[in-house]
């Protein structure tokens, strides 16, 4: 498919958020193309900070690793882990999108950690949006095409439209833009749509 020329962004940073496994990846590839700016991928970051960081030091960050049992969780007790280590990096994140609006160096940054809100206070030079996908039999499917050697995946489609439902209200109540994932065929042409809106 070929990609619609699209006039350049006014903005430096745009934020793609969403759950695990709606299809962030494949969307802000195509969106930075779309853009002709670079994609950043904030889970680079998680895992930098991870590395640079042990379990006493950011117990949330290291909490997968040191707590198998937390596997077994139902999904909204995972997402609410998931949500609690995601703010606990934010700041990070922050000083990243403030690097990239004070140097004016467009990115399309994408994660399942990047929060909705990140975007506030920046004016205008950011823009963020949540990718949604709430169905979790899609979900389950997009897995099995990405990663077939871990099979079905059914408790994480499960957290995923956990995450997915709290990423929403987060975006509605900060008044920034919720956009379905399907029908994959005008993905792009409705996220634009929504960011210039």
């Amino acid at each position: 498919m070929t990609e619609v020329a699209v006039v350049p962004p006014s903005w430096t940073v745009t934020l793609l958020c969403g759950a695990a496994g709606i299809g962030k990846t494949s969307v802000a590839v195509r969106l930075a193309s779309r853009y002709g700016v670079p994609l950043g991928e904030a889970d680079d970051v998680y895992t930098a900070l991870k590395a640079l960081t042990t379990p006493e030091q950011q117990p949330l960050l290291h909490y997968w690793d040191s707590h198998p049992e937390a596997g077994s969780w139902s999904p909204a007790k995972t997402a609410d882990l998931h949500l609690a280590a995601a703010e606990s990096v934010q700041v990070a994140y922050r000083a990243v999108v403030a690097d990239h609006v004070e140097s004016r160096t467009p990115v399309v940054l994408e994660s399942d950690v990047l929060l909705p809100g990140l975007a506030l206070g920046f004016g205008k030079r950011v823009r963020a949006f949540v990718l949604e996908e709430s169905d979790e039999d899609q979900i389950v499917a997009n897995f099995l095409a990405r990663e077939p050697q871990y099979g079905e995946q059914r408790h994480r489609a499960q957290v995923s439209v956990e995450v997915n439902n709290r990423l929403v209200e987060r975006a509605r109540a900060a008044g920034l833009p919720v956009v379905p994932a399907r029908p994959w065929g005008d993905c792009l042409d409705r996220i634009d749509a929504a960011l210039r809106g």
